[in-house]
């Protein structure tokens, strides 16, 4: 079977996931407004249809995680451009769509830049960690300039997280979220804070 073959017969299969009863006008403008109730639903009724694709086809939960996210990324984002999207029953069908596209770039990447074990390992180890990056000392006073030019919600995102630490589960509670879903919240502030920071470099090197 193909690589990807298999997710027609997931989306075909998956007991009420082709129910788009719920995904109408009014879901939809919600969505577009960035409601968090129903930004969580959303999240939270694709997740485990997501980590059963994907399971079979990735090595890793850490993998299987960044899918998830990249795709919920890519969902929102597309969800909220003019226009994009005119029957709003057919957001199961994205959803499908936009993690096969994403597994398929990976894969693709995946085949390209593939070597050595010893090349692969090199790379591992010298990659750079948006997470760890954030709390690294020397990093410390831009990341503060920057988390001041975020919303309030990602900047408490980001700082109980990542400069305080605290425990996932907590700030679960504190933000009225399960953790599929403040982990797609997580991805979305740090990459809003990645296009500051690279906005800021650029500035500097201007």
């Amino acid at each position: 079977m193909d690589s990807l073959a298999y997710t027609d017969l997931w989306y075909k299969g998956r007991e009420g996931f082709l129910d788009g009863s719920i995904f109408n006008e009014d879901y939809l403008r919600r969505l577009i407004d960035k409601d968090d109730a129903t930004e969580q639903h959303f999240v939270t009724y694709f997740s485990d249809h997501l980590r059963i694709k994907l399971r079979s086809r990735l090595r890793s939960s850490q993998m299987i995680d960044d899918v998830k996210q990249e795709t919920f990324r890519r969902l929102f984002e597309k969800i909220r451009t003019p226009r994009a999207i005119h029957q709003p029953d057919r957001l199961p069908a994205l959803v499908n769509a936009v993690c096969n596209n994403v597994l398929f770039e990976g894969f693709r990447a995946q085949h390209k830049y593939q070597g050595t074990g010893h090349e692969a390992a090199e790379r591992a180890d010298h990659s750079w960690d948006p997470d760890l990056a954030l709390v690294d000392e020397a990093r410390k006073k831009m990341v503060r300039e920057m988390l001041a030019e975020l919303t309030e919600k990602d900047r408490r995102l980001l700082q109980a997280r990542f400069l305080e630490d605290r425990d996932k589960d907590e700030i679960c509670q504190e933000f009225g979220v399960d953790q599929d879903y403040l982990r797609v919240l997580l991805h979305r502030a740090k990459n809003r804070a990645r296009e500051i920071a690279l906005k800021k470099l650029g500035a500097g090197q201007a």
